[in-house]
């Protein structure tokens, strides 16, 4: 299940950098949080990060984006697998 920003975010700015799949992105009120890319960190940690660093507790499940474990992981297998190899660059 992807993570959701409820309106009750202050824009704090501790949850973007915390993506490890860069799913949070600052919206026209509040930060988002893109269902594609958000695995609730599956793959990367243990728990969530942005919902870790949240000062006010405002990222819970989104109802709406259902996921098994297995479908997150699946998810970030298909995500790192996009994403460039930062050390081939010249």
């Amino acid at each position: 299940m992807a993570l959701i920003i409820t309106d009750e975010c202050i824009n704090c700015d501790v949850c973007e950098p915390e993506c490890p799949n860069g799913a949070i992105t600052q919206g026209i009120e509040i930060y988002e949080i893109n269902p594609a890319l958000c695995t609730e960190c599956v793959g990367h940690f243990e728990t969530s990060q942005c919902v870790e660093v949240c000062p006010v507790d405002c990222i819970p499940l989104d109802p709406d984006h259902v996921e098994s474990q297995t479908q997150l992981m699946d998810k970030y297998h298909r995500i790192i697998a996009i994403q460039p190899d930062s050390q081939n660059q010249d």
